[in-house]
């Protein structure tokens, strides 16, 4: 059975690439090519929410992730969120962005809700996480949640 990793991280750079590979760094996913895919959780799969992800391979492999991510240098408050909802057979993420963390969430339970309906699944066993940062103007700030399944692969 694989393990799907849910980390998070909120970082500040001189550039919007900088402060995203701080952030990545935060949830140490910086080391990596991520492959973003849609948002279905495999029957097989585990989801382990951590504070950082774990050694998932060589430097510069690829890496499929489900990913929230927002970034401005603007003044003011950044949120990405990702939720996940599991049951028997699939699950599903979904990813929001804002600036007010409840909104956030709030937005990933309708998501939840609406995606679950659609497919006829049970979902029961839900979370929610929101990464938030203060964003300062003189510099970019990014805030990620990312979900990174399994382990990261041979790119070439």
């Amino acid at each position: 059975m694989a393990t799907i990793y849910v980390t998070s991280g909120a970082a500040t750079g001189p550039t919007e690439m900088a402060s995203y590979d701080a952030a990545l760094a935060e949830a140490n996913l910086h080391n990596y090519n991520l492959v973003t895919v849609s948002s279905v959780v495999p029957a097989d799969a585990t989801v382990d929410r951590v504070d950082a992800a774990p050694d998932l391979g060589p430097a510069g492999g690829r890496l499929t992730v489900v990913q929230s991510r927002v970034t401005t240098d603007e003044a003011g408050r950044v949120c990405a969120g990702l939720g996940w909802a599991t049951g028997p057979g699939p699950g599903l993420f979904y990813e929001a962005s804002g600036t007010d963390a409840d909104g956030v969430a709030d937005e990933i339970r309708r998501g939840l809700d609406a995606g679950a309906a659609l497919r006829d699944w049970t979902l029961d066993d839900r979370e929610v996480v929101v990464e938030a940062a203060e964003a300062d103007p003189d510099v970019f700030t990014t805030a990620v949640v990312l979900a990174a399944y399994g382990e990261s692969e041979p790119i070439v």
